[in-house]
């Protein structure tokens, strides 16, 4: 397809002008609001993003100032960031499911002058760091529900923020175009958080024309334009949401389509029937499950059909093909149900995807596809290509973007370092950490280990700092053998031990929706997680699941003990990122006592720690958990007897 021109339109809000001007009544996005989707045009979008401008200007916002965005995905979310550029300044995506305490990081980190809030859950976050976020002058929110009984000086309306920006329009007509035509393609577009998976997480500064090159050499890659649609279901500040929702639309016109809320995303997507997808590994492993799930409580005719269509498109996906018979008498219908008929590609990236459920969509004939990238990168910079059967690589670079294996070993691998168009300009107010993170030719040190296979194409295996060594020697990957364990559908998270240690255990968190209707087909009672986790017949389940595992690896690697944790990994306990990625030294600290107990050869352990309740309170938890032995440890108690 043929692109703006980069040169004129070097910024995200001269683009969304060029767009306005050239096709006003063209459709640019919609949402979901009382069960009626609202659609707005381009027309529309400028409109929104002017009247949010203008009022951010009368507020005092200046150029270069930092705007703070704090809620889920919404058009007013895309406008506000939009409306910051706008004026010169840099927003900043914040997680809608942080703590206050993360969130008051993030707000001094950019030292953001305005936070604008969804609802009175976001506000109340901000209100509780009190004066906590000196830089604060003004809390801008969405939605009024409930808000009428707060009086702090800083808060500022919706409906406020608009009539202040007619005020200041009436004033000076001309201050939006005048602010818009001020921005230059080298200033700073947004601040995107990094995974922080060893310590607080830092802001990348990403620039308005590197990340439009960058979106258009992707574009190239994964070809989208007018006509297509995109559901948007992650979360906004990750950087390939922001790429895929904000960036992409303006240089090809996909449409971007927001579900009402998360418990109907599945129905709103089926109702617009997406071209383009994109999840997180995480998010397609639920939905295998769930579909699993399902079936275990469809009647004997069904299940029966769909063990034969997933048969019968297995074995035509190991020869290239897709089985017609396997959508006449399941996938067909399947795809329809979950929204996935028009599915021209679907993408996944932020970790790996295990290949029996890449197997699992490709056999319906979903043409799921891996990506991988960093957010200093301007998000992916591999693809794998499209018809091409591959479970075990990332792909191919874009054109462009330079990727090479630095100080590889006999096998070839090493640190995967990266060189794209959209390159960060650092990170903010962290030179130190920027010179950390490139090289003297200008590579990105991914902290990654990779190697590239005989067809060219990059395998990731894991963090080059969780690469580990037992005490006996033994190199082993702790990411590769923990993506191998939640390929099953009953582990829904798993951290493998072993580093400094004599062989290899593992922490696993069963996946409740799926073992649980496994559990009531069985009559097994259970009240909660913890509950069911305890279950002894649940442990034989998770028992077999790992013993296949230990069956594909070799002895040295296979794990020998193992535990069912009484709870979920959850960001809020800083367990995983809000990317779901494992903080390892968390757990290594919070879960010392368990695993002591593993390496220790006791039975059972009791626990006692902490948890955070959804409303931010925390509280103690207590469980007596039953250590888990594998036939690997087995043997080996017998062979060392």
């Amino acid at each position: 397809m043929t692109f703006p021109d980069l040169d004129q339109f070097d910024t995200l809000p001269k683009l969304l002008l060029h767009n306005a001007d050239r096709w006003p009544d063209e459709v640019a996005m919609r949402e979901k609001e009382f069960g009626i989707w609202n659609e707005y045009s381009w027309r529309d979008y400028r409109d929104q993003v002017k009247a949010i401008a203008l009022g951010l200007a009368a507020l005092g916002v200046a150029r270069g100032e930092r705007v703070a965005i704090l809620g889920r995905n919404r058009p007013n979310w895309v406008w506000s960031e939009l409306a910051a550029q706008a004026l010169g300044a840099i927003p900043m995506g914040i997680y809608e499911d942080v703590l206050p305490p993360e969130a008051g990081y993030l707000i001094n980190a950019a030292e953001a002058c305005v936070v604008v809030c969804e609802d009175e859950e976001q506000v109340d976050k901000i209100l509780e760091l009190g004066g906590t976020v000196p830089s604060v002058r003004h809390i801008v929110f969405h939605d009024p529900r409930g808000m009428r009984k707060y009086d702090d000086p800083r808060l500022v309306s919706w409906e406020r923020l608009y009539a202040l920006g007619r005020e200041l329009e009436a004033q000076d007509p001309e201050r939006f175009a005048r602010e818009v035509a001020a921005g230059h393609g080298d200033e700073v577009a947004v601040l995107c958080t990094t995974s922080g998976t060893t310590a607080n997480p830092k802001l990348a500064m990403l620039g308005h024309r590197r990340t439009l090159e960058h979106a258009r050499r992707w574009l190239e890659a994964e070809l989208r334009g007018p006509g297509d649609e995109y559901v948007s279901v992650l979360a906004l500040p990750w950087i390939v949401e922001q790429i895929y929702v904000v960036v992409m639309p303006l240089l090809s016109r996909m449409r971007v389509n927001f579900p009402e809320s998360v418990d109907t995303a599945m129905q709103d997507l089926r109702e617009i029937g997406p071209t383009h997808l994109l999840y997180a590994p995480r998010v397609w492993e639920q939905i295998a499950a769930d579909v699993r799930a399902r079936i275990l409580d469809a009647n004997p005719l069904n299940r029966w059909l769909f063990d034969l269509a997933l048969r019968r498109g297995l074995e035509a996906l190991a020869r290239g093909r897709r089985s017609h018979l396997a959508d006449a008498l399941m996938f067909g219908a399947l795809r329809d149900r979950l929204g996935f008929r028009r599915l021209k590609s679907a993408s996944t990236g932020g970790a790996a995807l295990g290949p029996d459920t890449f197997r699992f969509f490709l056999a319906m004939g979903v043409p799921l596809r891996q990506l991988y990238g960093q957010t200093e990168l301007g998000g992916a910079y591999t693809i794998q290509r499209l018809g091409e059967i591959d479970f075990e690589s990332s792909g191919y670079p874009f054109a462009g973007c330079e990727v090479r294996i630095a100080d590889p070993d006999e096998q070839g691998l090493g640190e995967i370092q990266a060189k794209t168009p959209g390159m960060f300009l650092g990170y903010w107010r962290n030179e130190e950490a920027t010179r950390e993170s490139l090289t003297e030719d200008g590579f990105m040190r991914t902290g990654d280990a990779g190697y590239f296979d005989e067809k060219g194409r990059l395998v990731v295996v894991d963090r080059l700092k969780d690469l580990a060594l037992t005490s006996t020697g033994i190199k082993f990957s702790p990411q590769y053998i923990e993506n191998k364990l939640k390929f099953s559908p009953y582990i829904g998270e798993a951290v493998v031990l072993g580093r400094e240690r004599p062989w290899l255990a593992a922490i696993i968190c069963i996946r409740w929706s799926m073992v649980s209707k496994w559990a009531e087909s069985r009559g097994i009672a259970f009240t909660n997680y913890q509950n069911l986790a305890a279950n002894p017949a649940v442990a034989e389940l998770i028992a077999g699941e790992v013993e296949r595992v230990n069956d594909g690896l070799p002895e040295a690697q296979r794990i020998r003990r193992f535990v069912l944790l009484h709870k979920e990994l959850d960001p809020d306990d800083g367990e995983v990122t809000r990317t779901r990625k494992v903080r390892r030294g968390v757990i290594d600290e919070r879960y010392r006592l368990i695993i002591d107990a593993i390496y220790a050869g006791l039975p059972r352990v009791h626990y006692v720690g902490e948890v955070t309740f959804e409303d931010g309170r925390r509280g103690t938890v207590e469980a007596d958990l039953v250590i888990h032995d594998t036939r690997a440890h087995r043997e080996a108690e017998r062979r060392a007897a």
